[in-house]
């Protein structure tokens, strides 16, 4: 339990580092910025203000830069809401108006200029939530009134791919982002460790042609990244615990799923839980690469299937010819395809099924 324990943990902070360094290059952050702003700006017009050390946690805000007359905080990248952001937000705003400006600034008489504030939260967790929604500072106000004098809103953008939220086809950086996060999940969910994900994920990745500077440029550093243990104070313990214990539940049943999935029969027929426990820890041991070819096709095709959900059922021959395919490229390049498709007429022919 307690390595299990560790992998969520590192997984979860890691996704935060990765995160930071990915949209921490200028050229990223400017497509990041277009595609929630709809304002073109150059990667030079980026300025970082991330904060160091916020609240009590000696955490960062993953996020923050400045451009033309605007501060955006990306403030979390989070696998669970915290409803309390708009108010982690007010603190992380003040500090970083304290960063940018002079301090003499305060006492002066004539107005003073500021960049306007935008708060974004970007969740990629496994609890169901809609494509967007926004989080309001008032909603935590022992009393409520109509229009508060201080008010403050972050929007909460769900970037899991299924989601199919328009950020992830207006900005190509924070889609090829997300893809890399879903393949870990994947194989997490698959009963791999979490070396043996990451490793896979990256190597995923090159084969698609995914993060390909990104991964040039710092693939030993996201692995030691994800590798990298990290020590939270209580209250962060306290909400991983609460994460652990539902994902407990979730692998259990993942780990049923692989032992039919490899046909250990004493185990179906019996049914014995210690049967594909055993069964799992046996074929993860022995590295067995038929195994992990097939662990890792089955989630390339339920990610086909979580894109096509939205046209509606999906045809019996789509499914035939999905269900039907071993190739780990081939089902990548599908699950791209289903990702912006419009129609099964249209993902037919990126299948290659005539009419």
């Amino acid at each position: 339990m307690a390595k299990e324990k560790e992998n969520i943990i590192s997984n979860r902070e890691v996704k935060d580092s990765a995160f930071t360094t990915y949209f921490g290059e200028p050229e990223n952050a400017s497509q990041l910025y277009a595609a929630l702003t709809h304002e073109k700006v150059a990667p030079e017009d980026i300025t970082y203000v991330t904060l160091e050390g916020v609240l009590f946690v000696a955490r960062k805000n993953d996020l923050a830069f400045t451009v033309k007359n605007r501060v955006l905080v990306i403030s979390e990248h989070q696998s669970t809401v915290n409803e309390n952001m708009p108010l982690r937000d007010l603190l992380y705003l003040g500090r970083t108006l304290e960063k940018i400006l002079d301090k003499k600034t305060l006492y002066k008489r004539k107005l003073v200029h500021i960049p306007l504030p935008e708060f974004f939260v970007f969740y990629n967790g496994d609890d169901p939530q809609p494509p967007e929604k926004v989080l309001r500072l008032s909603d935590a106000y022992l009393e409520k009134m109509e229009h508060p004098m201080l008010e403050l809103e972050v929007k909460v953008i769900n970037i899991n791919l299924p989601s199919g939220h328009k950020l992830l086809e207006q900005c190509r950086p924070m889609y090829e982002y997300s893809w890399f996060i879903q393949q870990i999940k994947s194989y997490l969910w698959n009963g791999l460790t979490r070396d043996a994900a990451i490793t896979l994920a990256v190597n995923d990745c090159i084969d698609a042609g995914i993060l390909t500077k990104f991964m040039e440029n710092h693939g030993s550093e996201v692995a030691n990244m994800l590798y990298t243990q990290w020590n939270y104070d209580e209250a962060v313990s306290v909400e991983r615990e609460e994460a652990f214990e539902d994902g407990r539940e979730a692998g259990k049943a993942v780990g049923i799923a692989i032992g039919k999935a490899e046909g250990r029969a004493e185990g179906i027929a019996e049914g014995r839980a210690e049967g594909i426990a055993e069964g799992r820890a046996e074929g993860i041991a022995e590295g067995r690469a038929e195994g992990i070819a097939e662990g890792r096709a089955e989630g390339e095709r339920q990610i086909i299937y979580d894109f096509l959900d939205h046209l509606g059922e999906i045809p019996e021959d789509i499914r035939r010819h999905i269900d039907g395919e071993q190739d780990g490229t081939t089902l990548r390049k599908w699950c791209m395809a289903a990702s912006g498709t419009k129609s099964f007429e249209a993902f037919r022919g990126d299948l290659g099924i005539a009419d």
